[in-house]
């Protein structure tokens, strides 16, 4: 099997003959194979182990035939080597033992020290580098995404501590988006180092926020993070999160590549929000996998042929699989994208 490189192209504009397609927690619960191994160890304890994470995270490229595999990891990983104690807690999600509540608590907070505290997590990339026939995306959590947990203690549908410290103790908060966005870009460019192939930031819960607070707050920091990343020739992939389309407006002058869209927004408003230098990525509503295979097919064919109007798309979900999903379905949603889509952008190229 040669190198499939089509994630690659979709995401530098270039042209492709199928779409590309990979989706978010794509090696997750609803594969009977990895509950089985869940059934002995924790998330964290495979990503404590190197090889099972490799194989964890080379699942669903074997099984459902995408066009990327996204490391098996968790955005709260590095946060381990900075001085934060947590636990993944079943049903509930991190459970932050010392959270922020103080300039003190931020004072703590100390530099990354990949090689010496995420090691494991380099070897799984390493290992994956070499073994993959497609692409390795990595990924990090987002400054404000990991300030929600760190400062809630666990995770939050109001972020009320959050916004509190943010509203409240500006100071206190530029601080730990400084600490946060340093953290961020040593670990991704650990990542690249180790052979990543491709970078995605995922800000889940930024729309939380009003774009004047998203700007005024957070906003600095992403650019920041990418600014640092620009000079590599890896794609970097933002994800500002669901419910973050007015948000997009602002996002047109990142050093990104691709920016992810969720379900809310179309792909052609999507596009014409962020502007014409990007890819974009997206968005299928997960839960439309509940539905019987001829809708889902319907609501995909309609995402593709907005999708294939500009080089730069790639099909994936407006946000993570669930527990709850159908693998075969999973894979027949595949097999249609890669198959419908080159029909119809053959049918695009002989028009053009």
């Amino acid at each position: 099997m040669n190198y499939n490189d089509t994630f690659i192209k979709a995401c530098k504009r270039e042209p492709v003959d199928a779409l590309p397609v990979w989706y978010m927690r794509q090696a997750g619960r609803y594969d009977p194979d990895y509950r089985k191994i869940k059934e002995k160890y924790s998330l964290l304890e495979i990503c404590q182990q190197p090889e099972l994470a490799a194989e964890v995270t080379m699942m669903p490229v074997k099984k459902l035939g995408v066009d990327a595999a996204i490391l098996y990891s968790d955005i709260m990983n590095p946060v381990a080597s900075i001085g934060i104690d947590f636990d993944i807690v079943k049903n509930i999600g991190p459970v932050i033992h010392n959270p922020i509540q103080s300039a003190a608590d931020v004072e703590t907070l100390r530099p990354i020290q990949v090689d010496k505290d995420l090691s494991h997590i380099i070897k799984t990339i390493e290992i994956l580098s070499g073994e993959l026939k497609v692409p390795l995306i990595t990924f990090a959590g987002a400054p404000f995404t990991i300030a929600s947990y760190l400062i809630e203690g666990k995770p939050s549908k109001s972020y009320i501590r959050t916004k509190t410290l943010m509203y409240s103790e500006p100071g206190i908060w530029f601080k730990l988006m400084d600490k946060l966005g340093d953290m961020v870009i040593t670990y991704l460019k650990a990542h690249i180092a180790a052979g990543a192939k491709a970078v995605q930031l995922f800000d889940s819960w930024v729309g939380a926020l009003s774009p004047n607070d998203f700007k005024r707050y957070v906003l600095p920091t992403v650019k920041r993070i990418f600014a640092e990343l620009k000079a590599l020739e890896q794609p970097k992939i933002y994800f500002p999160g669901v419910s973050s389309g007015e948000l997009l407006p602002l996002l047109g002058d990142i050093d990104a590549d691709v920016i992810g869209l969720d379900w809310r927004v179309s792909i052609a408003e999507g596009r014409r929000r962020v502007g014409p230098n990007y890819a974009v990525q997206g968005n299928l509503d997960p839960y439309v996998l509940t539905a019987p295979m001829q809708v889902i097919q319907e609501q995909a064919k309609s995402i593709i042929d907005e999708g294939i109007q500009q080089p730069g798309y790639i099909f994936n979900l407006g946000h993570g699989l669930f527990p709850e999903a159908s693998l075969e379905k999973l894979r027949e949603l595949t097999e249609f994208i890669h198959s419908y889509s080159r029909v119809a952008l053959a049918k695009t190229s002989q028009k053009g």
